[in-house]
């Protein structure tokens, strides 16, 4: 299979407001290499993320170069979320729902907390999602995860029991969440494949041989680099999971990344994380160069 000639890799915010002019942590950073530079660049809003990223896409497909987006957001939901909400077993029909149901401003001002709302009230019981700021009162959505009950669905995607750090994709408030990130996050997957047709997959869900290839990250899985890297740890991650992702191919490797197990059907609807059993590898492929402070800092 051809190589990717770039890799692009993102960390992503759910912000409500701008981030600081001054780069900083809890922000949007992006790493992009290609020619064996890696140039990281911190954003302020998703608005201009996602402008940069699509005119980014645009350009290297049209250079003919092909290009690897690695997005740190879960893909998909539990099995089963799917259905409940859409009424399809496919992961892109929550993103098409979500796409136009999430209200996500310029200005990072969005309505994700009242949309969890919106979704929990349409299931038994209390639950899924949970997590909101002290004084924000939505009669579907609780405060504390132990307070769901009947639901009806998984805790835990496939990929977060093979990934037990990983939290799950309900929580949306307090330290580690990562549910608001998706709910901001998958509206994008949908504008991406909606603006780049069939030279964009989305893997795992369209394979891994288009000219555009959007993945899953973790980049916890390379926290001891990330912690001898120093600097801003979002500024870290995105550079040394390019890194390691290009050594990966370097190394003729790159399948491994996109392994992923062959007998659980839940993948096809939850989606999987790039490289999710290849976390010691990738951080022995990276370790050598990890040891000054981030040049982005």
């Amino acid at each position: 299979m051809r190589p990717f000639d770039t890799v692009v890799m993102a960390d992503w915010s759910a912000r409500a407001t701008p981030s600081p002019v001054r780069p900083s942590a809890d922000a949007i950073w992006v790493a992009v290499a290609r020619g064996g530079e890696i140039d990281v660049q911190y954003h302020r809003t998703r608005a201009g993320a996602e402008a940069v990223l699509s005119a980014l896409l645009a350009a290297e497909c049209a250079a003919g170069r092909r290009v690897l987006l690695g997005l740190d957001f879960a893909f998909g939901y539990p099995m089963g979320f799917a259905r409940a909400l859409t009424g399809q077993d496919r992961a892109q029909a929550v993103w098409a729902w979500l796409a136009a149901h999430l209200r996500d401003g310029p200005d990072n001002g969005n309505n994700r907390f009242a949309l969890a709302d919106r979704i929990n009230a349409g299931f038994d019981g209390v639950g899924p999602f949970w997590g909101r700021p002290a004084g924000l009162a939505l009669a579907h959505l609780p405060d504390r995860g132990r307070l769901r009950h009947g639901h009806g669905l998984p805790e835990r995607r496939a990929v977060e029991e093979a990934v037990p750090r990983a939290q799950p994709v309900w929580k949306l408030f307090t330290t580690g969440a990562v549910g608001s990130q998706v709910l901001v996050g998958v509206p994008m997957l949908h504008r991406l494949a909606a603006r780049f047709g069939q030279a964009l997959a989305v893997w795992p869900f369209e394979g891994w041989q288009a000219p555009i290839v959007l993945a899953e990250i973790y980049p916890a899985l390379l926290d001891p680099a990330v912690r001898r890297a120093g600097g801003i740890r979002d500024a870290a991650q995105v550079r040394l999971m390019a890194r390691a992702v290009l050594a990966m191919q370097g190394a003729g490797r790159l399948a491994d990344l996109f392994a992923t197990p062959a007998d659980d059907p839940r993948i096809n609807e939850e989606g999987w994380i790039l490289g999710a059993q290849c976390g010691p590898t990738l951080c022995a492929l990276v370790s050598p160069a990890s040891r000054s402070p981030d040049p982005a800092a």
